[in-house]
């Protein structure tokens, strides 16, 4: 019973993780329905920006933190204005192409130009594990939850009772309508891009100095497709419930079925798609898309 147990910790510590870097997914797909396939390839930027700034530049975690959000928030301003805002009225096909080659790109020149600095990240808590009712729990891990989770929660309140927040809504639901009340969809899509780069670098960070490996962060995006689609593309408690669900069944795979079935665990969440796709394809929380014609 404690091994079960010891398992569903870990799957709902690391679900909290999952839904912190499915929700930068969110944020974009929640404004503008673009569908951003670099979500990896973004946290692992940030990570990598503040292990720089821990590293070698000597710089606090805060201060890593600060550099490291004014860097990536940076690239994704000039990313929105430069690239996606000339794409405007194209074929979705083309978002998502130019999603997938800047993932690339970052994927290549990320590690180039920050060559040689090492890209572990070391947070100031105490490394020992604790018993809790007989189950080891590591107190990184369970402080990296908790502020994933609590950054969700703020996303969300973000979303519902800010006015910035009720502007990306309105934008969401129809953009000719909300130009029409006087909300600037540019601004807005520039701030959704800077959010999605801000959650970006917790979410990295978080992974990192749970994983040890900033590089490893990028794997970790492409679990987060499976989640957003359970959860409902657009919806921020459907990606948090689906996160946790899916971290507990990937857990659970590992420490049963992968000693008999090796590798189950890393397709489980793919077949948790596939069975959604055909149930319910908007997902646990997601609402379908009603066309008044």
């Amino acid at each position: 019973m404690s091994f079960f147990i010891s398992l569903l910790v870990d799957g709902l510590l690391a679900g909290a993780i999952y839904a912190l870097i499915a929700l930068a997914f969110v944020v974009v797909y929640k404004t503008s329905r673009m569908i951003n396939f670099a979500l990896g390839e973004w946290a692992m930027l940030g990570a990598r920006l503040v292990a720089t700034g821990l590293h070698a530049t000597g710089l606090g975690l805060a201060s890593a933190l600060g550099l490291a959000g004014a860097g990536t928030v940076g690239v994704a301003l000039g990313f929105n204005r430069l690239v996606l805002q000339r794409l405007v009225g194209r074929p979705l096909i083309s978002v998502i192409m130019v999603t997938l080659g800047l993932g690339m790109v970052m994927r290549g020149a990320t590690p180039l130009v920050l060559a040689g600095v090492p890209g572990t990240i070391a947070l100031p808590i105490a490394a020992d594990p604790i018993s809790l009712y007989g189950v080891l729990v590591f107190p990184g891990k369970l402080a990296a939850a908790a502020i994933a989770l609590l950054c969700a929660a703020a996303v969300g309140g973000f979303f519902r009772w800010s006015r910035t927040g009720l502007a990306l809504r309105a934008i969401a639901d129809d953009q000719q309508t909300a130009m029409a009340v006087g909300i600037d969809v540019d601004r807005h899509f520039g701030i959704a891009w800077a959010l999605m780069a801000a959650i970006s670098v917790l979410a990295g960070t978080l992974w990192t100095f749970v994983a040890g490996s900033g590089l490893g962060v990028v794997l970790v995006g492409l679990k987060v497709f499976p989640i957003v689609v359970v959860g409902g593309l657009d919806s921020i408690a459907g990606t948090i419930v689906a996160a946790l669900a899916i971290g507990t069944l990937e857990s659970l795979a590992a420490g049963y079925l992968d000693p008999v079935v090796g590798g189950f665990s890393g397709v489980s969440s793919y077949l948790v798609l596939i069975a959604m796709l055909c149930v319910r394809p908007y997902g646990l929380f997601g609402r379908a898309d009603v066309e008044r014609i």
